[in-house]
């Protein structure tokens, strides 16, 4: 995923958003969004649950995805506003605290993602430069190192554009091109074991257990559209660009990720593809042992360093917009005198992710982590779309079938259950990082309501996703 929540805060005079995206710079924002760490570093991990039918809960994502992609269609082109599931869940069901829990959510699931890619990101910076650092305290190092720098970066401010995420894109999509390419000439060499993309591994559960728990952990590398609904403001007509370019942008990244998991099964013995955080650097070495290792393995760092660096400045930004709401304690909006950046929010959210690189360590369960929070939001979101069905607005609008939200909330609630076998380390991660959010819920509310005679101040989930100088803080009742 390159990019959780990437709106940018560009705006004209009358503080309108410059409507500057057509149908080309939406769909590579959305490709680029949905491509990165997840097929980069996961599908060795679920090739070892599924076995060499890893494509199938690829496949399976891709159509979870396709079912709650709906439902944003459906809200964004009736709300077109940039601030994505908060919004949608404060109109549908009115409840600050519930707002507060998805944003605080969508902010930790970006944290989780960044983790994961700078775990990703150490496994190949040994690749690329010949080191043995297994996978103990040595990757660990990097890692830490990997995300202080983005912490770096992201106290000296970046400003993001849609045109640079044209280029990170590319580099993205061709790494995986890449390996598609080689898997076609490789297998048509005579090369690799094509039969191995029909076996199953299958546990207690048969196939259907092991394909919904791998599913699971696939469904991370699905994960990305739903933050393009951030870019309505910025994208002209998007009542009428959005649904064609968002279900053409997931089909686009559905069939790569079917055909790189195909092509890793073939090349790669699944036992071996699923051992290590560097699935894709097997595959090239099986199907192309004479090409240059070390420069695929500094695409792979490519992508997924720009995937946590995004994820950072969005965690960072969102932590600072609840800060600037009152829904967390007002410590948390502080932004740097010289350098304009939320620099106490930076630290937060970056000692949150240097504790999930310590402490809960590898990519599967970082990973994984990611895809339990959001899939949480997105059952949310798919209920909300059937609420605001009875509020309706005057501008015509794409609606999609009721039963897909429903298909989408039952899946979503499924995929994130203990039905699907998921590793508890996952929920206690979760568990965790959320018990934080509500314990900072508790501290606002309780000092909104000592001093304003209201426990909960924010009344605008779009401005919870701005930067820093945008607002001016919280609002006292009547103001």
């Amino acid at each position: 995923m390159t990019a959780h929540g990437a709106a940018a805060s560009r705006q004209d005079g009358d503080g309108q958003l410059r409507r500057v995206m057509g149908p080309g710079l939406l769909l590579l924002f959305i490709v680029g969004d949905v491509l990165g760490t997840g097929v980069y570093a996961l599908t060795g991990q679920v090739a070892a649950e599924v076995g060499g039918a890893a494509w199938a809960p690829f496949l399976v994502a891709f159509l979870v995805a396709m079912l709650t992609a709906a439902s944003y269609l459906e809200l964004v082109t009736k709300f077109p506003q940039a601030a994505g599931a908060a919004l949608y869940t404060h109109k549908a069901f009115g409840v600050h605290f519930l707002t507060f829990v998805v944003a605080f959510t969508v902010m930790a699931s970006g944290i989780t993602s960044a983790s994961t890619a700078a775990r990703a990101f150490a496994a190949n910076f040994a690749e690329g430069f010949s080191l043995s650092l297994g996978e103990g305290v040595g990757v660990t190092v990097v890692a830490l190192a990997f995300i202080l720098l983005v912490a770096a970066v992201n106290f000296r401010g970046v400003g993001e554009s849609v045109k640079a995420n044209v280029v990170l894109t590319l580099v993205e999509l061709t790494g995986l091109l890449f390996i598609i390419a080689v898997g076609a000439v490789a297998l048509g060499g005579g090369e690799g074991d094509l039969s191995r993309v029909t076996e199953f591994e299958t546990g207690s559960g048969g196939v259907f257990g092991s394909v919904t728990t791998a599913t699971a952990l696939a469904f991370f590398a699905m994960v990305g559209f739903e933050d393009s609904v951030n870019m309505a403001e910025e994208t002209r007509d998007p009542v009428r660009i959005f649904p064609r370019v968002m279900l053409i942008g997931l089909a686009v990244t559905g069939l790569i990720y079917v055909l790189v998991s195909i092509s890793a099964v073939a090349l790669v013995p699944v036992e071996q593809l699923g051992e290590g955080d560097t699935p894709l650097l097997q595959v090239v070495q099986a199907g192309a042992p004479g090409f240059p290792l070390g420069i695929f393995a500094f695409v792979t760092m490519f992508a997924v360093a720009n995937s946590a660096l995004i994820n950072m400045l969005m965690a960072s930004r969102l932590m600072y917009g609840m800060s600037r709401q009152a829904v967390i304690p007002a410590v948390f909006g502080r932004v740097h005198a010289g350098l304009r950046s939320p620099w106490v929010a930076i630290l937060v959210t970056t000692g949150m992710a240097v504790a999930l690189i310590t402490v809960v360590g590898r990519v599967p369960a970082l990973g994984g982590t990611t895809a339990l929070l959001l899939l949480c939001v997105f059952a949310v979101v798919n209920v909300a779309v059937l609420v605001l069905r009875k509020e309706p607005v005057s501008h015509r609008h794409f609606r999609t079938p009721t039963a897909l939200p429903v298909l989408g909330a039952l899946a979503c609630a499924f995929l994130a259950s203990p039905l699907v076998e998921r590793d508890p380390a996952q929920y206690r991660t979760a568990g965790v990082l959320l018990a934080l959010g509500v314990l900072l819920w508790v501290v606002a509310a309780a000092f909104n309501k000592r001093r304003y005679g209201t426990a909960t101040l924010a009344r605008d989930p779009a401005l919870l996703k701005r930067g820093p100088g945008e607002d001016a803080g919280p609002r006292r009742p009547g103001d």
